[in-house]
C-alpha cells in the first residue's frame, strides 16, 4: 500500500505553495532553502482531466538533479521549444511523437534562470531572474555564424529587483517590431527613455495605510508592477502601464489588445483589502491600483482600471492565446491562463464589452498535483504545449492536441466593437507631451465617455499635456461628466494652490442627480485634493465635512466606504456614531473591518459609551478568519486605535481592553437557534415558486449573514472567496437547483471546489483542498469557514487519497430556519443583493 500511495503522491513532496500570489510567490521562503529529491516522473497524462475532445500527452519528465525545475517557455524559427531551468541552464527540446523520442539538449551559453523567454529578431530574448543580482535583466542571444550555437551574448538591460516578484516575460509586439516585457512588484523602474503612464504616480492614500501584517511588500510603493515596450537592441524603454502585484506573463490577442493574469495577496483573504487573481486589459497609461498592505484600491476608483474577470485565489504563471492553434475556434479566441497553485489550466472566454472587454472563465485542463509555470502555443505545428515545476518541483513538458485538428482552420475573431476601440486607440495615440489645441478639444470630448476606458485614456491625455493649456477650461468645465475627470486630472497634476477652486468647482454640481459611477468618482476628487494637495485649511474642512455629512450613511456601501474615510480625515464630529451604526448593520466582516480600520484614525467625537462600542468590536471580531496575515492585521488595528485613548480613557475602558481575543465559532448565532425541522427540496420547492415577488429584503439580507454564507462566498461584491461567487446564481439555477445547492451541497460538487480525502496510517482521515505544500508536508484546509488555518499532514503517512465525495460546504444550514426565512434567504440569492428586483415586486 505505501509504494502506491507514494506513486498516488509522487510530486506531493515537492516545495508546492498554493494560495501564493503567484507560483514563484511563496512568501518569506529563501529558494535556496534545501528540499527532498523528487522522483523522476512528472504527474501523468492520463491524471490530467481536461475538456472532452481535447488529448494530452506528457513529453517529458524533467530529471530534476540535472536539468532542475522548468519555468519558462518558447518556441524558436524550427519549431522547437525553450526551456529553463528556475535555478539553472537553458535547454533546446525537439518535440517528438511521444516521451520515447522527445529530444532535449542543453544550451550552455551561460545564461539561464529565465522567467522569460522568446525567439525573435533571430535571437533568444532572456530575461534573467536568478540568484545574482548583477545578472538580472534583459539578455539577448544570437548565432552569428549559422552553426545553431548561440555564440553572441549580450547583456541589453540590467533591472534592480528580484527573486519571485522580479521581472518576468517577454513577448513580441503586435507588429513584430518590438518587444513587451513585464515585472513584479520588487522589481524598480528601470531608466525609462519615455513613459505612456504620465510620471505623476503616488500611493494616493488619504488615510494611513497598514503595512502587511506578515512583513511582506513592506516599503514597496508606486508604480508596482509594470509593463514596458523595448526596441529590439534594448536601448529604449517606453512604461505602458503599473499598477500590478505580480503579473508573472503577458499576451496579446489577435485585435492586438494586451492582457495579463494579476496576482493576489492570499495571506490577506477574508479582509476587504483582499483582491482575487484577475485578469486584466492592459492599455496604454493604465493604472490598476496595486499598494502595499491595507493601500490597494478598490476596483471603482475612477484614477485606475478594474479587471476583465476575477478568477479568485491562485497563483498565476503562463498564459498565451489560443492563436494559432489547431482548437475550434472558441478556443483559439480564448485565453489560457495558468494557475500554478491548484494545478489548473483556465481558458478565459471574452466578449467585446465597449472598448475594452469583459470575460468568464472555463476549467480547461486540471490535476492535483499539477504547478503549471508556462504554456505556449507552437505556430509550427499548431499544438499547444505546457510545463510544470518550479521552485524545485518535479518538472514535466506536456502537448495539448484536439481531436479535429487535421480539418481544423484557422479563424479570426469577429471585429465586433472595433469602432470602439479604435476611439480609445486614437486616444492613446495622445499620450505624449506635444498635442495640439485640436487633439486636446478631441480628447476632451470624450473626457465624459459611458466606456470607462474611453475617459480613462482621455483623461491622460491630460496629463501628459502641460496644465497651463487645460487648467482653466476644467476648472470652468460645466458638464459633470467632463468637470469630475478633468478635476481628477487636475489634482494629479497640479499644486496646492489648486485645492480651493478644484472644490469650489467640485461644489457647483453638488447635489446633481449624478450616475453612480460620478457619484464616486466626486468623492475620489475630495480625496486626491486632501492627500496631493495638502490638508485643508480649518474653515474648508468644517465645511466639506458639514455637506458630506448629510449623503452620510448612503444606501450604496461603495459610497460609504469613502464618506467614511473622508469624514475621519476631517475629524467630523458624527463620524464615530454613523460609521459604528453601520458597522452593527453591516452583513460581511470585510464592510465591518474596513470601517474599524478608518476609526483607528478618528480621535473627534467620541463619547465613552461609543469608545466601549468600538472596542467591544474587536472582542466579537474572534468569529472572523482570514489568511496568513488576517488575524494580525485585527490586532494590529486595535494596537493603534488603543494608542489614541488617553490614560483616562484607558482606565475606564480597562474591563474591554483587557479582554482576551479568543477565536469565536462562526456558525455560533446559527448554532444558537433550534432546530426547526430537516427540511427537504420536494417541501421547498412548491413553496419557493408560489412566493414569488412576496418575500422580505431585509429578513433575507440577515440569513445570508447568521448562515455563515458570507464567510465562504462572495455576493454583491463583499464577503469570503474560497467558494464560488453566489451574485450571479439566478442566471445559473433555477428554483431546484438553488434549493438541492443548499441543503444537498455533495449532490453535484464542481471540480473547482472538490476536496481531496487523505487516509493515514494510523486510521485518521484528513478530508479538504490542498492549499500549500512543503518538502513532505501537505497543508490542508478542512474548514472552509477558516482558510488560514491548516492541517499538516506527512506524506510518508498517507496510505491512499482519493477525491472526496463529500462537499466542503456545511450540510444542514438550512435546519435552523423556519419557511419563510428559507424563502426571504431564497430570493435574496436569486435578487444578487438588488433590493429593487423583481423577487420583491410587492413587498411583504
Amino acid at each position: 500500500m505505501r509504494q502506491r500511495s507514494l506513486v498516488l503522491l509522487h510530486t506531493v513532496s515537492l516545495s508546492f505553495f498554493a494560495l501564493s500570489g503567484n507560483l514563484l510567490a511563496a512568501e518569506g521562503k529563501s529558494p535556496t532553502e534545501a528540499s527532498p529529491q523528487p522522483v523522476a516522473d512528472a504527474t501523468s497524462a492520463e491524471s490530467i482531466k481536461v475538456i472532452d475532445g481535447f488529448k494530452i500527452e506528457r513529453l517529458y519528465s524533467v530529471p530534476s538533479e540535472e536539468q532542475g525545475a522548468w519555468v519558462s517557455l518558447t518556441h524558436d524559427n524550427k519549431g522547437r521549444l525553450i526551456t529553463s531551468d528556475q535555478y539553472g541552464k537553458l535547454y533546446r527540446v525537439t518535440p517528438g511523437t511521444g516521451e520515447a523520442d522527445t529530444k532535449v539538449e542543453p544550451i550552455d551559453a551561460g545564461v539561464g534562470m529565465a522567467q522569460g523567454l522568446l525567439y525573435a529578431f533571430d535571437s533568444l530574448y532572456v530575461m534573467v531572474n536568478g540568484r545574482k543580482p548583477e545578472n538580472q535583466g534583459l539578455w539577448r542571444l544570437q548565432d552569428t555564424n549559422g552553426d545553431d550555437t548561440f555564440d553572441k551574448v549580450e547583456h541589453l538591460r540590467h533591472l534592480k529587483g528580484g527573486g519571485e516578484h522580479g521581472p518576468h516575460a517577454i513577448v513580441l509586439s503586435p507588429d513584430g517590431k518590438s518587444l513587451y516585457v513585464c515585472a513584479g512588484n520588487h522589481t524598480d523602474p528601470t531608466d525609462f527613455q519615455s513613459s505612456l503612464v504620465p510620471p505623476n504616480y503616488e500611493e494616493d492614500q488619504l488615510l494611513p495605510r497598514m503595512w502587511d501584517a506578515g512583513g511582506h511588500a513592506v516599503g514597496k510603493v508606486a508604480p508596482g508592477g509594470w509593463v514596458a515596450n523595448v526596441t529590439p537592441d534594448g536601448s529604449s524603454w517606453t512604461l505602458v502601464a503599473s499598477g500590478f502585484r505580480n503579473e508573472y506573463d503577458i499576451a496579446f490577442n489577435q485585435h492586438g489588445e494586451l492582457f495579463t493574469y494579476d496576482a493576489d495577496m492570499e495571506w490577506d483573504v477574508g479582509s476587504p483589502w483582499y483582491r482575487p487573481t484577475r485578469v486584466n486589459h492592459v492599455t496604454s497609461g493604465a493604472e490598476f491600483g496595486w499598494r502595499s498592505g491595507t493601500g490597494k484600491w478598490p476596483e471603482w476608483y475612477e484614477d485606475s482600471l478594474g479587471s476583465v474577470v476575477d478568477i479568485g485565489p491562485g497563483s498565476p504563471t503562463g498564459i498565451a492565446f489560443g492563436t494559432n492553434a489547431k482548437f475550434p475556434a472558441r478556443y483559439q479566441h480564448a485565453l489560457f491562463i495558468s494557475d500554478w497553485s491548484y494545478g489548473v489550466i483556465y481558458a478565459v472566454h471574452m466578449t467585446p464589452d465597449g472598448s475594452s472587454y469583459t470575460g468568464k472563465m472555463e476549467r480547461f485542463l486540471s490535476a492535483a498535483p499539477l504547478p503549471v509555470t508556462d504554456l505556449v502555443v507552437n505556430p509550427h505545428d499548431g499544438a499547444f504545449y505546457f510545463t510544470i515545476g518550479g521552485r524545485r518541483t518535479q518538472s514535466g513538458l506536456y502537448r495539448v492536441t484536439h481531436a479535429d485538428a487535421e480539418s481544423v482552420e484557422l479563424v479570426k475573431p469577429a471585429d465586433t466593437n472595433m469602432a470602439d476601440r479604435s476611439l480609445r486607440h486614437k486616444l492613446e495615440s495622445l499620450h505624449r507631451d506635444d498635442i495640439t489645441d485640436d487633439e486636446l478639444a478631441f480628447a476632451w470630448k470624450h473626457l465624459g465617455s459611458p466606456d470607462r476606458h474611453t475617459r480613462y485614456a482621455a483623461r491622460i491625455v491630460l496629463e501628459h499635456t502641460p496644465l497651463e493649456k487645460w487648467q482653466t477650461k476644467a476648472l470652468q468645465e460645466s458638464d459633470p461628466a467632463k468637470l469630475i475627470p478633468a478635476l481628477i486630472a487636475l489634482c494629479r497634476c497640479g499644486d496646492e494652490s489648486m485645492q480651493m477652486p478644484i472644490i469650489q468647482s467640485l461644489a457647483r454640481v453638488a447635489g446633481s442627480d449624478l450616475e453612480p459611477h460620478l457619484e464616486l468618482a466626486s468623492l475620489r476628487v475630495l480625496q486626491l485634493a486632501f492627500c496631493r494637495l495638502g490638508e485643508p485649511a480649518e474653515g474648508l474642512a468644517n465645511a466639506v465635512g458639514t455637506a458630506l455629512d448629510g449623503l452620510y450613511p448612503a444606501s450604496d456601501a461603495r459610497m460609504n466606504r469613502e464618506l467614511s474615510q473622508l469624514l475621519i480625515f476631517l475629524q467630523h464630529e458624527s463620524a464615530a456614531e454613523k460609521t459604528l451604526d453601520l458597522m452593527a448593520d453591516a452583513a460581511s466582516q470585510e464592510e465591518q473591518i474596513q470601517l474599524a480600520l478608518w476609526l483607528r484614525n478618528l480621535e473627534a467625537g467620541w463619547s465613552l459609551k461609543l469608545r466601549r462600542q468600538y472596542f467591544n468590536w474587536f472582542n466579537e471580531a474572534g468569529a472572523f478568519r482570514g489568511g496568513n496575515s488576517f488575524s494580525r492585521f485585527l490586532v494590529n488595528i486595535r494596537k493603534e486605535a488603543i494608542a489614541k485613548l488617553s490614560d483616562s480613557e484607558k482606565k475606564e475602558l480597562a474591563d474591554v481592553l483587557s479582554v482576551k481575543q479568543t477565536p469565536i465559532d462562526p456558525t455560533a448565532r446559527l448554532m444558537a437557534r433550534p432546530v426547526v425541522k430537516k427540511w427537504t427540496v420536494s417541501e421547498l420547492l412548491p413553496m419557493v415558486s408560489a412566493n414569488e415577488g412576496t418575500r422580505n429584503f431585509e429578513t433575507g439580507k440577515k440569513m445570508f449573514e447568521i448562515t455563515a454564507c458570507y464567510k465562504c462566498h462572495r455576493f454583491a461584491g463583499t464577503g469570503g472567496i474560497v467558494g464560488p461567487d453566489l451574485t450571479g446564481v439566478a442566471g445559473r439555477f433555477n428554483n431546484q437547483n438553488l434549493l438541492e445547492s443548499m441543503i444537498e451541497p455533495g449532490k453535484v460538487i464542481s471540480d473547482q471546489y472538490e476536496a481531496t480525502t487523505f487516509l493515514l496510517e494510523s486510521g485518521k482521515t484528513v478530508t479538504g483542498r490542498v492549499a500549500n505544500l512543503n518538502g513532505k508536508t501537505i497543508k490542508v484546509i478542512d474548514d472552509m469557514l477558516n482558510p488560514g488555518k491548516m492541517v499538516n499532514i506527512n506524506v510518508d503517512e498517507v496510505e491512499e487519497k482519493v477525491v472526496s465525495k463529500t462537499s466542503m460546504m456545511p450540510a444542514g444550514l438550512l435546519d435552523r430556519l423556519s419557511s419563510d426565512e428559507i424563502l426571504d434567504l431564497v430570493a435574496y440569492l436569486k435578487s444578487g443583493g438588488n433590493p429593487k428586483h423583481s423577487v420583491y415586486s410587492s413587498d411583504k
